[in-house]
């Protein structure tokens, strides 16, 4: 909970270097308590899960894959990152047990008025589609309800102007809360389950964009954020400085993304946390190297003159 809660600022503040629009359909829904589940869909891998965690007040649980967890060194990590398992088949039918656990868990979380975000969909791809919803989020919600835990279902959609590019413009977009009351549960669990995901495909299909990968029109028509001249024009200096000061940087994140990315769909993840995770140290680097060489305490102004750099490159950046 402690590495969460010190993790969940700098995240915040990472949206000012990589998300440079970000379009809300209600900002209340940030202020929610629980106990809710987060019922979203899944383009891009776990930047997904640190958007939500980010954006929401109350702290956020979420479902990752099971094979994560498999280092017991790194299974705690994402434990105390507020992550649990959910396995699938293809990752060994004698780990399916294990999400029995992991259901307890989560009722746990909700008895005590928590959040946990599902990604209804089950794997994650790079695209601008609902794909058919698998049966956990049901399940978990059903069983809930049968041990009197009143969990509300909030459908979320999250929308990407695009892939394989740190630069974003995201539209965290969401449905209508529904519970207990609006699912059939007297006509034997098969039915619950059918009703459940009925509802909840309908309400996402409201707020998850359906867009040909190939239709890049359609895609600016949603997603592009106009830039005036006048602001191109004061920001094209620090820009250009970004680019120079910048390139170490973003050289290291794309290399790390290329070698565990290239071939999946987590080179945008891998990439923004990269970049999350080595700028600290690389600020710090540029301050030491410059205040060797000036002996001069102004060099501490570049704390704040290279993020606006940053910040000043991701205004003009081509959007696609």
């Amino acid at each position: 909970a402690l590495l969460y809660q010190l993790l969940k600022l700098p995240a915040k503040l990472g949206f000012w270097l990589y998300c440079r629009h970000l379009r809300v359909n209600n900002k209340l829904a940030f202020d929610l308590q629980g106990p809710m589940i987060i019922a979203c869909n899944h383009p891009n891998s776990f930047l997904d899960a640190i958007v939500i965690s980010a954006l929401f007040k109350q702290p956020v649980h979420s479902l990752a894959r099971g094979d994560a967890f498999k280092n017991p060194f790194i299974s705690k990590i994402l434990r105390s990152m507020h992550m649990l398992p959910v396995y699938r088949t293809s990752e060994g039918v004698e780990n399916m047990e294990h999400n029995y656990s992991t259901f307890e868990a989560c009722k746990e979380i909700f008895k005590q008025n928590g959040i946990v975000l599902i990604f209804s969909e089950g794997r994650c791809t790079n695209e601008w589609h609902l794909r058919p919803l698998k049966k956990g989020t049901a399940r978990l919600a059903l069983s809930s309800w049968a041990d009197s835990i009143e969990v509300k279902i909030l459908p979320a959609g999250l929308n990407y102007n695009r892939f394989r590019s740190y630069d974003k413009n995201i539209h965290c977009l969401f449905g209508e809360i529904f519970g207990s009351a609006d699912v059939v549960k007297n006509e034997g669990f098969g039915k619950s389950i059918q009703s459940f995901n009925s509802l909840l495909q309908q309400s996402l299909e409201s707020v998850v964009y359906e867009i040909d990968e190939s239709n890049l029109d359609s895609r600016r028509k949603m997603f592009k954020v106009p830039v005036p001249i006048w602001k191109q024009v004061m920001l094209i200096i620090p820009a250009a400085f970004a680019c120079c000061l910048h390139f170490p940087l973003y050289m290291l994140a794309k290399f790390m993304a290329n070698k565990f990315g290239a071939h999946n769909d987590h080179y945008d993840s891998i990439l923004i946390s990269s970049l999350f995770l080595f700028y600290p140290l690389y600020l710090l680097l540029i301050l030491a190297i410059t205040y060797i060489y000036t002996a001069n305490m102004a060099s501490l102004l570049l704390t704040f003159f290279l993020p606006f750099c940053a910040w000043s490159y991701l205004q003009i950046k081509n959007q696609f």
